[in-house]
């Protein structure tokens, strides 16, 4: 039944729901429309633990970024304001 291994169009979709969503239970499934990637059908397992991964996300600030990088940081500002001044 899958076209291309798990990708159904969106008319393959409102035929088939039922089947579709007992595959996309089993892994994700993609949604095309009008032969392009629209869509991505999965299970709440897997869309729960993407969603725990980009909550993972951390801050930086000035203050903990290490010297070297904040060195880099700090002449690419300078640099920008003195062609910017320049410009001027």
């Amino acid at each position: 039944m899958p076209r291309s291994g798990g990708s159904y169009s969106t008319s393959d979709l409102s035929r088939k729901s039922g089947d579709i969503i007992a595959e996309a239970l089993r892994h994700p499934v993609t949604i095309t429309q009008r032969n392009k990637p629209r869509l991505v059908l999965l299970n709440i397992d897997d869309y729960e633990r993407l969603m725990r991964q980009s909550d993972a996300r951390t801050v930086g600030m000035l203050e903990t970024m290490p010297r070297e990088l904040f060195d880099e940081f700090q002449a690419a500002v300078d640099a920008y304001a003195e062609t910017d001044e320049a410009s001027r």
